[in-house]
């Protein structure tokens, strides 16, 4: 195997890689309802007002 098929083939690995890591981030932030997400903003919210 010559050495830029083998770099071809390590980026499309990589970019396959990448789409798996962002649908698993969509699947998890779509899991929250919209009450659960907005009690976690005011948390966090509260929290960084409070570090401050």
């Amino acid at each position: 195997m010559r050495w830029w098929k083998v770099v071809g083939l390590a980026g499309f690995v990589g970019v396959a890689a990448t789409g798996v890591v962002i649908v698993r981030a969509e699947r998890r932030r779509r899991a929250y309802s919209p009450d659960q997400v907005r009690t976690r903003l005011r948390e966090r919210h509260s929290e960084a007002v409070s570090a401050r």
